[in-house]
């Protein structure tokens, strides 16, 4: 096992592939000549050239379209945006062009392409670059949405990402790329739609996932020292998702706390919610909780931004409230 930064594991991820499939290439804004806004593709340019890792102009629905129509002509093209704030300009091309040619097509054209970049919040950025759109994507069929929050899931995953033929969302933190975390000397792929339990535990079932699980981690070992038993599921895959663990866990500890950096109107946590009181409501000894943001825009202020922002203390309050303690 090596040990790397979570921005290696992406590189190493973009460029294993590369290497492996000559239809693969990179394109986006400063991802060639600046080694990538966050250096997560450092190198590659020097490796692969100009015609692989193509620097876009500040143009995000002219290379996303640019990208749909390679993948319909042959090539399967990863898409960095600097962060997916910015994905909203070319949101009609992954909505209504990579989401929907392979059924509007009769299956005549997959659609082996991935979206990256930066999700949610990053400190004082203001409202219009700190926002989590996991929900929005997700609720699109067509789209697989992967949002990995580990070193080793985040280069196993974007492997399997840029080997799928559908169109992939695959949502990152800038607040993570200088993380570091152990990777196999040799390959490895993590299958898409598979959650992970990270942590086992016996007295309520905390599902989140994402940067914010670190969160859950906090809270688990502050509650650990009253006795009380967390145990920690990362999603890992929004879409498709990994009922069947959720559920299994539920089904043990019979209480479930929901941990999400996005707003709380239509988030992932209320499909959670909704699938396990659908198959497992008699297995439930208290209402299910969800944690999110609050429901603003997310503030500038760092005092604001602090409140604003789920963190290990409401973790602790919300497992509390489903012990009834």
């Amino acid at each position: 096992m090596r040990t790397i930064q979570f921005r290696e594991a992406i590189c190493e991820a973009m460029s294993e592939e590369m290497r492996r499939d000559e239809t693969v290439y990179l394109m986006g804004e400063e991802v060639a000549e600046y080694n990538g806004a966050y250096k997560a593709s450092k190198g590659m340019l020097a490796e692969f050239g100009p015609k692989r890792v193509i620097d876009t102009p500040i143009a995000e629905l002219g290379f996303a379209g640019i990208a749909v129509g390679s993948t319909m002509n042959g090539c399967r093209p990863i898409v960095e945006y600097m962060t997916f704030n910015f994905a909203l300009v070319g949101i009609d091309q992954i909505i209504n062009n990579a989401a929907k040619m392979r059924q509007m097509t009769a299956g005549q054209f997959p659609m082996p392409m991935v979206f990256r970049g930066p999700t949610a919040s990053a400190g004082q950025l203001g409202a219009t670059h700190s926002q989590a759109f996991e929900n929005w994507f997700a609720n699109t069929p067509g789209l697989k949405v992967i949002v990995p929050s580990t070193v080793y899931d985040a280069k196993g995953l974007l492997k399997a990402a840029i080997r799928d033929n559908d169109p992939i969302i695959f949502m990152e933190s800038e607040q993570m790329y200088g993380d570091k975390g152990e990777v196999p000397d040799g390959e490895y792929i993590i299958p898409i739609g598979v959650a992970d339990v990270k942590r086992e535990g016996t007295d309520v079932t905390i599902v989140s996932f994402g940067k914010i699980i670190k969160e859950a981690f906090i809270a688990a070992d502050e509650l650990a020292k009253e006795g009380i038993s967390c145990e920690i599921i990362d999603l890992r895959t929004v879409r498709p998702m990994d009922h069947e663990t959720i559920l299994t866990s539920v089904r043990k500890t019979n209480r479930l706390v929901i941990l999400e950096e996005a707003w709380p109107f239509a988030s992932v946590s209320s499909e959670i919610t909704y699938i396990v009181q659908e198959r497992a409501f008699d297995f439930l000894d208290a209402p299910i909780q969800r944690i999110t943001t609050a429901d603003t825009p997310a503030p500038y202020s760092p005092t604001l931004l602090k409140e604003w922002l789920p963190n290990a203390n409401d973790v602790v309050k919300a497992v509390k409230k489903v012990l009834y303690k």
